[in-house]
């Protein structure tokens, strides 16, 4: 890996070493599209309907009682509610000004709650509750750490270290003198801890924070945490990162974990840890994610399932883990350069992070299905909703862990859209951006890209400002578009067909050239690996990076989407509005009354099936079901016939 040695300062990573090297906030602006109005939106709403819930359900109280000696009595919410502030002041750190008052107060809540030796946690540690560090597995103290260090992080790199990065400092001393290798042997039970403290070393130059980090990644993987109903594997305890070959265990803290190995490699010259890393999520992805990139499909202990185990219906998807696998494919990214790594982002940004949030940004998934068999109910905006049983977008939750971890990630997105190298710039997401960095040597460079990605597939990238000698801008190439052409159109309007992976152009730009790329941005039929049993003999639309799903108010009425048989010897077809219209079947609404027994001889009498019409069946982008009311939806739609092999998506 080659050393990163000109960096931004508004980063939420910044690695030293690796191939490519991030263009921070004061590089890149969002300016508008798709992702410029969820911006917007995060920051005008999203924060301030989060900071509210929180003040209502108690939580911000939290460290007022804890600085008044009253938290055993007055606490609220659950033991990791602490860091939902943190993953608050990080999002504010990167939205607004250093000197915004909000923040400021908020800071001086939470540093009035940190004791004298840098420890800080509302749940432990006082007269009345539990000690410190008596509940490893389950506790969450390290983990609150980390997100209070990553709210450091930002307020560092954004507008210098003030109270808040001071708190977060002493936080990190303290772990370090208490964790050590002369302090307690133990790991946390949900990782978070090691991206944060290596974070902070890259900020601080301080080896002691890295040093820390690694002690954690060496310690996890061998029994130290008790055994549990589910399985040591949960905490990712039950080996070390160099010996697994696929995530398994509770989604999220796999990712973080996995995301944390990535960073000690990549700032110790590890590539041992690295290769592992990189063969976990080859195999995970292969075998272990959805179609819109969700990680996770058991409920019960919010893991990974076994490979293969992928059911629609009762898909996980943890709104969270979405967020931990973008946070993991970026430092991949990042450090190789392999652009199959924002393939992954890409599809986790648009089908993950992008559902979770309503249009106003004050209601959320917290977990992402991919069939819904029964009309949800609108939940109240009075109370918290259970996590993973709200059927339609909740003001708020019991755990509430998903809006504030959407916040930071829309907060700080600009920083995963491009990176620079020795040679130019690279572009790996695409909305409407201006870019202006400095290339080797410092050459000044500044940029200008619009489009309407993901409606349409035109991306057109007018150099503003260049050097007068060579230099390559590389546009990524989505892998969804294999099977079809991608045309990349030169600044003298010579067009050149490309594959999927990195188009380059390098030569001595003017300023107004361009380039345009444009994307097949197509509605196509998806079929699944058969080994995935839970959805044979069914198919799913994509156009472009985003999944498209049927939703029963595009339907008769009486009918839901269980109704709906697609046939594949028909294509896909765009609609109005981003919709895609499919040919297929409409089967009748069900008897009232069913079968006495749903299982027959096969051979024997055809059971009952209801007459069926042809019918054009309507499909929306997944990301935008349930905004109109309750529904059911699905994703993976039944065929008339058996689906034919579809190419790779």
């Amino acid at each position: 890996m080659r050393e990163n040695t000109a960096r931004s300062s508004i980063l939420p990573v910044a690695p030293n070493r690796g191939r490519l090297r991030p263009l921070g906030l004061d590089e890149v602006k969002i300016t508008g599209g798709f992702w410029g109005r969820r911006r917007h939106t995060n920051a005008t709403a999203t924060i301030g309907h989060c900071l509210d819930r929180m003040a209502r359900a108690g939580w911000t109280g939290n460290f007022r009682a804890a600085a008044e000696g009253r938290v055993h009595r007055d606490r609220r919410g659950r033991e990791f509610a602490d860091s939902e502030m943190y993953k608050l002041l990080e999002a504010m750190g990167w939205t607004r000004d250093p000197h915004d008052s909000e923040t400021a107060a908020f800071t001086d809540l939470v540093a009035s709650a940190q004791e004298p030796d840098g420890y800080l946690n509302t749940a432990f540690g006082r007269p009345g509750q539990q000690p410190r560090y008596s509940d490893l597995a389950w506790g969450h103290e390290l983990y609150c750490y980390g997100h209070l260090i990553q709210a450091g992080v930002a307020q560092m790199r954004a507008g210098g270290e003030g109270e808040l990065a001071k708190t977060a400092r002493r936080a990190a001393d303290h772990v370090c003198a208490a964790f050590g290798p002369h302090g307690i042997d133990g790991v946390c039970g949900h990782p978070g801890i090691e991206t944060a403290l290596v974070e902070l070393a890259r900020a601080t130059g301080e080896e002691r924070y890295l040093a820390q980090a690694a002690l954690f990644l060496e310690r996890r993987g061998h029994g130290r945490l008790a055994d549990t109903e589910f399985g040591r594997a949960y905490f990712q305890d039950d080996m070390p990162v160099l010996e697994a070959d696929v995530l398994r265990g509770h989604a999220v803290r796999a990712l973080y974990l996995a995301s944390g190995a990535v960073d000690v490699a990549v700032e110790t010259g590890d590539e041992d840890l690295l290769a592992a890393v990189i063969r976990q999520w080859d195999a995970t992805v292969a075998r272990r994610t959805y179609l819109t990139g969700g990680m996770g499909s058991h409920h019960r202990d919010e893991s990974f399932g076994d490979d293969f185990v992928l059911p629609p219906d009762r898909a996980y998807s943890e709104t969270c883990a979405g967020v931990a696998s973008v946070m993991l494919s970026w430092r991949l990214l990042l450090a190789t350069g392999d652009p199959r790594y924002a393939d992954l982002a890409e599809r986790t940004l648009f089908n993950v992070v992008a559902t979770s949030p309503s249009d106003d940004g004050r209601a959320f998934f917290y977990a992402n299905t991919l069939h819904r068999r029964r009309r949800g109910a609108v939940p109240p905006a009075d109370r918290d909703s259970p996590r993973a049983e709200s059927s339609l977008r909740a003001p708020w939750f019991a755990v509430s862990c998903c809006p504030t971890n959407v916040a930071r990630t829309l907060a700080a997105l600009p920083a995963y859209l491009a990176t620079t190298d020795d040679a130019g710039i690279q572009l790996h997401q695409y909305a409407d951006a201006e870019i202006t960095t400095a290339l080797a040597g410092r050459r000044a460079v500044a940029l200008t890209v619009r489009t309407d990605y993901p409606s349409g597939g035109g991306v057109a990238v007018r150099i503003d400002r260049a050097p007068d000698h060579p230099w390559t801008l590389s546009l990524r190439v989505p892998a969804w578009t294999r099977g079809a052409t991608t045309w990349l159109v030169g600044p003298d309007g010579a067009r050149r067909a490309v594959a999927p992976g990195t188009a380059e152009v390098t030569r001595v730009f003017r300023p107004g050239d361009e380039l345009r790329l444009e994307l097949p941005v197509t509605p196509r039929w998806i079929a699944a690996d058969p080994r995935v049993d839970a959805v044979r003999g069914t198919l799913a639309v994509q156009r472009g990076p985003l999944v498209y799903c049927a939703e029963s108010v595009d339907l008769p009425a009486g009918h839901e989407v269980d109704a709906v048989r697609v046939d594949p010897s028909g294509e896909p077809a765009d609609g109005p509005d981003d919709t895609v219209v499919v040919p297929g079947r409409l089967s009748a609404p069900a008897p009232e009354h069913d079968a006495a027994w749903p299982y027959r001889t096969p051979g024997g009498p055809p059971a009952a099936v209801p007459d069926a019409d042809r019918a054009d069946i309507t499909l929306v982008p997944y990301h935008s079901w349930a905004g109109r009311g309750p529904s059911t939806m699905r994703v993976w739609l039944p065929t008339a016939e058996p689906p034919s092999p579809g190419r790779e998506s």
